[in-house]
This record gives C-alpha cells, structure tokens and sequence, in this order.
C-alpha cells in the first residue's frame, strides 16, 4: 500500500475534518496524529525515529493511503518526494484564526507534555518535537503567525499545480472530489475537533 494523499497543512487547519473526508472518498483510514495517539506503542517509535532523521515511512503509514496533520505536514516535502505519484492537499485559514487556535489547543499540550494525562504523555512529548520543528521556540502570535505563512508561500511554489490543491474546507466537497476525481457525496462535507473536542480526544488517550 502506498500514499496517495499528502496533508501539507499544519495542525488547526481543519485538519481532522480533512481527514473525515478523505476516509469518506475512500482514501482512510488517514494516518493523522489522533491515529498516532490510539496507536502509540506502535507509531511513537517510528516517528521518533523519524525526527532523529532515520524514517520508515512504510511502517509509518502501514495501512494508510492517506496521511495529514502533524507529524505529516512536518514532512510533507520529503513525503512528496518519497510517495511521487502522491497529490498533496494545503488546507489553509488566516494566520490569525490559525493563530488562535492553536494558541487555545495545542500549544497547552505541548507546552508541558508532562502535565497531560498519564496516557498521553508519549505522544504528546513526540508531538511536541514535531511541532517545534515546524513553528519553532518563539510562540509569540507574531513569530507564528510569520512561520505559518512561509509554510503556506513554501507549499504553495514548490509544487505543480496539478499536484496542489490549496483548500478551505468551508468550500465543501467539490474542489476535493474534483482534485481527487472522486465523485461528490451528497451529505455535508464534515465539520470537527473544535476546541471542546479536541480536549475531549485528549482524555480518550489510553
């Protein structure tokens, strides 16, 4: 099995929704970082592995013809050179919404990964290395949001454009399932891991 989705967009983009809506193209299960925290004793190690720089992305993503969210947006580069037949997907927002939510979600977890609840703390230290990688040690709004759109302009130029698709998912399913050449399910395109829910995740961990 091969990678034949790339999510390029970085945690707070709508990324689980994305996720919710390839599986329901057909491209799931989507590797994604609550698939790394329901299968930490598995993924953490390998993705450890891969931010010492010794990635097996095969093992990685057993199973998987897609793949968003951090770890994978940290890598979408090297990923996109590994799986080459693989369309890479940019879901986007403002910098300043982006901005703002992760500063009400993420960056709590990761902030201190040893104050997560107790199941949680492998993925979160490992998710705290992913994401630092990418944003860096300054969080202050204006560093990050800086850092967001270089990665936007970064993924946006490095790319052919039939290979890209830069997507807001308040268009719904049509530009995806027209990237995608998949046909357009009649049901609303999905809508998840608000603020609520995200923490609620959190506390499913085990």
């Amino acid at each position: 099995m091969t990678i034949e989705v790339i999510g390029a967009g970085w945690g707070r983009t709508a990324t689980n929704s994305l996720k919710r809506g390839l599986e329901r193209l057909g491209f799931g299960v989507c590797h994604h970082m609550w698939e790394v925290a329901n299968d930490q004793e598995r993924l953490v190690p390998l993705w450890n592995a891969a931010l010492d720089g010794n990635p097996d992305w095969h093992s990685v993503f057993d199973g998987n013809r897609s793949a968003v969210d951090w770890p994978v947006a940290g890598y979408w580069q090297q990923l996109a050179e590994f799986f080459p037949e693989a369309k890479v997907i940019l879901t986007t927002r403002t910098p300043e919404s982006w901005y703002a939510s992760i500063s009400e979600t993420i960056l709590q977890v990761i902030d201190d990964p040893e104050q997560a609840p107790e199941p949680a703390r492998p993925v979160s230290r490992m998710a705290k290395r992913a994401v630092t990688r990418s944003i860096g040690s300054d969080w202050s709004a204006e560093a990050l949001m800086g850092r967001f759109r270089e990665h936007e302009e970064r993924v946006r130029t490095s790319l052919a454009p039939e290979r890209l698709l830069v997507f807001d998912p308040r268009d719904g399913w049509e530009p995806l399932s027209d990237f995608l050449n998949v046909s357009v399910p009649t049901e609303p395109f999905p809508r998840s891991n608000h603020r609520d829910e995200f923490f609620a995740n959190m506390d499913d961990i085990q």
